[in-house]
């Protein structure tokens, strides 16, 4: 009887689990330098793997080594690592804790006064519940961490309930004996608003009209209600080509509007039809000078619009939003300069008019309805006692 070893095979099971050794390995050094809040250590592991913190990337719920050095208040390292990979800061472990829950349970009060909340702009984990349905400001409120208290009341929200019913000042109220005048002072700040701002869940908010948003996204073919942290790839590919072909219509219409048919005047004097015209101005006539403008800057001011609806809520889009207005503006004074005189009749006139009046208030419509657009969902949104990050406006990205 002969047995055929498939020499290849051997070899091959034989690298994969000295491999999965070493990688087990090494993930308990990174636990263990959590643990102590070693940041040496940590730079000795990401030598040896460079990749060892994108592996926390590719699980849904795990427990990072973030959550280990909030656990044991470690907040040296905890800020070492979410400079290295802020995503650590979005991962919840197998019971929905996330990081800043933890650091709060175990009464490690510097981890949650973090600048890195604010800076990296991502004050929704605030919001985000654990198991029993408590936000930080919950967990806060029953240890009567009145500093976390007074630092968060203006950035969560204050009327969100636990899974008991519970909003986190019902549950401060019941903890907190009243003789503290610190106490008060929160307690009273925190029910003004709690009055001023009540939240609705989010089968109201679902049962709700869409929005002037929601049905303008509609029908402009975008999804108002996504998944932010499992985007499909395929939508960033559409939202990409969008970008390019609006960029193009704009690039073409400007640049158009600086090279009409026909060109500009040299002098000024006075044409054939005894039309008096200035150098600089088209030397098209005036009824064929209206029609190129008003299709060029019909498409120039639709892409400008699209360009602000997929802009608005990214990074810097204030800048942008005010770049693109600017540039607006800027095509409407050099229409003002190049468009030809209409001839002596008054009724030449009327058009000219309505084309100069009509064109900045189209621009004013389109940089207010989309501002407000915006203002007006997000606090809608804002107002749903439910966690932030399951749910997103369309031009939201998550970065």
């Amino acid at each position: 009887m002969s047995i055929v070893v498939d020499v290849n095979r051997v070899s091959d099971i034989c690298e994969s689990s000295s491999r999965r050794t070493r990688d087990e390995s090494v993930f308990e050094k990174l636990k263990k330098a959590a643990q102590d809040g070693d940041i040496e250590e940590l730079y000795k592991l990401i030598a040896e793997e460079q990749n060892i913190l994108d592996h926390f990337d590719e699980v849904p719920f795990c427990e990072t080594p973030l959550h280990l050095a909030a656990e044991n208040g470690k907040t040296h390292f905890a800020m070492e690592l979410v400079t290295l990979k802020p995503s650590l800061a979005l991962k919840l472990n197998v019971s929905g804790f996330s990081p800043i829950h933890l650091a709060l349970q175990n009464n490690h009060v510097r981890m949650v006064l973090f600048g890195w909340i604010k800076r990296a702009n991502r004050v929704e984990i605030l919001d985000w519940k654990d198991e029993d349905g408590n936000t930080v400001f919950h967990i806060a409120a029953a240890i009567n961490q009145t500093e976390v208290m007074a630092l968060l009341r203006k950035s969560v929200k204050i009327a969100a309930k636990n899974l008991n019913g519970k909003t986190a000042m019902d549950i401060f109220e019941a903890h907190q004996p009243p003789c503290f005048p610190e106490a008060r002072t929160i307690l009273r700040s925190a029910k003004e608003r709690l009055f001023s701002c009540s939240t609705i869940t989010l089968a109201e908010y679902l049962s709700k009209d869409l929005t002037f948003l929601e049905k303008r996204n509609n029908f402009l073919g975008l999804s108002n209600l996504s998944i932010s942290r499992a985007r499909p790839l395929t939508s960033s590919h559409r939202r990409d080509a969008i970008y390019v072909v609006v960029i193009l219509i704009i690039t073409t219409s400007f640049q158009a509007g600086f090279s009409p048919p026909g060109g500009f005047w040299q002098e000024d004097g006075v044409d054939h039809h005894n039309v008096y015209h200035k150098a600089g101005q088209m030397t098209m006539s005036f009824s064929n000078a209206l029609i190129f403008n008003g299709f060029n800057g019909f498409a120039f001011l639709s892409s400008l619009y699209v360009i602000m609806i997929l802009t608005i809520g990214l990074p810097m889009w204030k800048l942008i939003y005010c770049s693109t207005a600017c540039l607006g503006l800027a095509l409407l004074a050099s229409y003002g300069t190049i468009f030809p005189y209409p001839d002596d009749s008054y009724i030449g006139y009327i058009p000219l008019i309505a084309f100069v009046y009509v064109f900045p208030l189209i621009i004013t419509i389109m940089l207010f309805s989309v501002f407000m657009a915006f203002i007006v969902d997000k606090r809608g949104r804002r107002l749903v006692d439910f966690p932030a990050s399951c749910f997103s406006s369309s031009h939201e990205l998550s970065l």
